[in-house]
């Protein structure tokens, strides 16, 4: 049986990761990269370019390509309004999607994409890197062992920097429209989307039906139109309440970290390294897991005979997620940071906002899961 044929579409970036991922499959003769897909060509150093993989300007230049290039599997990392539109046309063409996070700018746009793919009968993985961390079903374990008692709460905390250089790197970036389109690019549903996404999936909460509610407390730092700072609590239909506190205002950027909050003890996930501490009143556990590629996953998915085998982030378990990101987009444009609250650092590209104290509150909404305003975080009176 032939390799599967791979194109990576929109290839700077990130997307310069996707291509050494197909990279490495090829050469391992796992795939084959056929081609790959952005409106610039990649220069001589990209390493599509070396690797002399055909190009192709947009996704409708590769379908209407011969069958010789014509891909079984396409990955899309691509602006967040192209979601949608590219991964439906992958997906009419007989092909299997590997999509970036975040699944599309609407839950509108998450509903008519499933029902693609139940159309179509295509698969749809979705880029949350973490589903594939073999610390997630561990710490389900621990939970379901009662290593930490009862369950009180989930929550995350994310302080991350980032400089006028992240802003500008593209028309979208820190928008919420753009053009008449739905963007929803900020701290929540983009660069520390992972740490949403995760708590709620340790949880159990992925479906859109598991989410009950969804508070948004928003602020912005930049002078941007998204929320670069922002608390965000989750009430699932049990009642369990999940706290997120996020920021790319920090004085320093720190290891973004899921907490399972219990009566006797605590877990936290270190989801960028896949680190599990656990603290309980018996025991303490510091272990490092490993972690299953999405896109490996996608092509196991393909080639297996079992009909009930599941993507590990199947584009449904984004539900709950997407619930977050329609809070965040039909909720109040984020409030601007008081001037004497914030302090810039740096100069030209690499300049970047310092708001007070916000690592500390952002650790308060985690863990008690409230707000900025309910905390009473000086920026919100």
């Amino acid at each position: 049986m032939s390799s599967p044929r791979l194109a990576v579409v929109g290839i700077h970036g990130h997307g310069t990761n996707h291509v050494r991922t197909a990279l490495e499959l090829t050469r391992a003769g796992r795939a084959e990269l056929c081609a790959v897909v952005d409106p610039r060509e990649p220069d001589p150093d990209h390493p599509a370019h070396g690797a002399g993989t055909p190009w192709y300007p947009t996704l409708g230049d590769l379908l209407s390509a011969d069958d010789a290039v014509r891909p079984d599997v396409v990955v899309l990392c691509t602006p967040i309004p192209t979601h949608l539109p590219l991964a439906r046309a992958a997906m009419e063409a007989g092909m299997d999607v590997l999509l970036e996070k975040p699944t599309t700018a609407s839950l509108a746009e998450l509903t008519e994409l499933v029902a693609v793919t139940e159309r179509t009968g295509r698969s749809c993985q979705v880029g949350f890197q973490t589903f594939g961390s073999h610390a997630l079903p561990a710490v389900s374990e621990l939970v379901a062992r009662g290593e930490i008692g009862d369950v009180v709460g989930f929550g995350a905390v994310g302080t991350w920097v980032r400089d006028a250089a992240y802003w500008a790197r593209a028309p979208w970036a820190g928008r919420r429209r753009l053009d008449g389109r739905d963007v929803v690019d900020g701290v929540v549903t983009n660069p520390l989307a992972h740490a949403v996404a995760t708590a709620l999936r340790i949880g159990g909460v992925t479906r859109a039906e598991d989410v009950a509610w969804v508070d948004t407390d928003l602020y912005r730092a930049n002078p941007i139109e998204a929320d670069d700072t922002s608390s965000v609590r989750v009430t699932a239909a049990d009642g369990t309440r999940y706290g997120f506190g996020l920021t790319l205002c920090a004085a320093e950027r720190t290891r973004a970290r899921v907490l399972v909050l219990g009566t006797a003890g605590e877990i936290e996930l270190f989801y960028e390294s896949d680190r599990l501490v656990l603290r309980s009143d018996r025991l303490t556990l510091d272990k490092t897991y490993g972690r299953t590629s999405l896109l490996e996953d996608l092509l196991e998915v393909r080639a297996d005979d079992d009909p009930q085998r599941r993507l590990l982030c199947d584009v449904r378990d984004t539900g709950a997620f997407m619930r977050v990101l329609e809070a965040v987009r039909t909720g109040p444009d984020p409030r601007p940071m008081p001037d004497e609250l914030v302090t810039w650092v740096g100069e030209g590209d690499a300049r970047h906002p310092v708001v007070s104290d916000v690592a500390d509150w952002c650790e308060q909404v985690a863990r008690r899961q409230q707000t900025f305003s309910e905390l009473g975080a000086p920026w919100t009176r």
